[in-house]
């Protein structure tokens, strides 16, 4: 329903995805109309959106989608629509959301001795993580990843919960009313069809 007549080269992928062609409000826009259409209840769409969207508030990076469905599926919620909301988490976004929820969980109080979020590399942090859970090299994730992971952690569970109501509370009324819009559109069309099918009496 969404593909592309012509597919897009890499390059051209990347570039939209950094920055999108048809502009931020146009791109919003069409996001919208593509959740919205998406097959399910306006309750099940909006929830699987808000799981997407809040799990990219958590430090599993690489994760989002495959965490996204569970939770999406665990409330019975849309599992595409969750996909689609793990964007939220995005090269723009990201840094602002790891600083933040770093920074909320040693406000918390776990970590009190990490360091500056300014000073913290946390691509270089999460890449370097990924190496050395593959090499199974245990005292870099104990000794340099954990001390910056943990606080993430424990910071992105009030995120989670507060993001999800974010993005469910308006989506849900947003989406609802636009099945209905549509489901009238095709009533319209529906009577329009069979009036112009009706032969006229002799």
């Amino acid at each position: 329903m969404f593909m592309r007549r012509n597919k897009q080269k890499i390059h051209h992928r990347a570039r939209d995805f950094l920055w999108p062609s048809l502009g931020w409000r146009r791109s919003s826009t069409y996001l919208f109309h593509r959740i919205a259409r998406l097959p399910g209840s306006s309750y099940s769409i909006a929830a699987g959106f808000a799981c997407g969207a809040a799990i990219s508030f958590t430090p599993f990076v690489g994760l989002h989608f495959i965490l996204g469905g569970i939770c999406a599926w665990l409330i019975r919620a849309n599992i595409m629509a969750s996909a689609i909301g793990t964007a939220v988490g995005n090269p723009w976004t990201f840094p602002f959301i790891w600083t933040w929820i770093y920074n909320l969980g040693i406000w918390i109080g776990v970590g009190g001795e990490g360091e500056d979020a300014g000073s913290l590399d946390f691509h270089a942090v999460f890449a370097n993580s990924m190496e050395a859970l593959l090499s199974l090299n245990l005292t870099y994730l104990f000794e340099t990843a954990w001390p910056i992971l943990w606080p993430m952690l424990v910071g992105s569970l009030p995120m989670y919960i507060i993001v999800w109501f974010v993005f469910y509370l308006p989506l849900r009324p947003l989406i609802g009313a636009y099945q209905d819009r549509r489901r009238e559109r095709r009533m319209r069309r529906i009577v329009i069809e069979k009036k112009s099918n009706v032969e006229p009496k002799a």
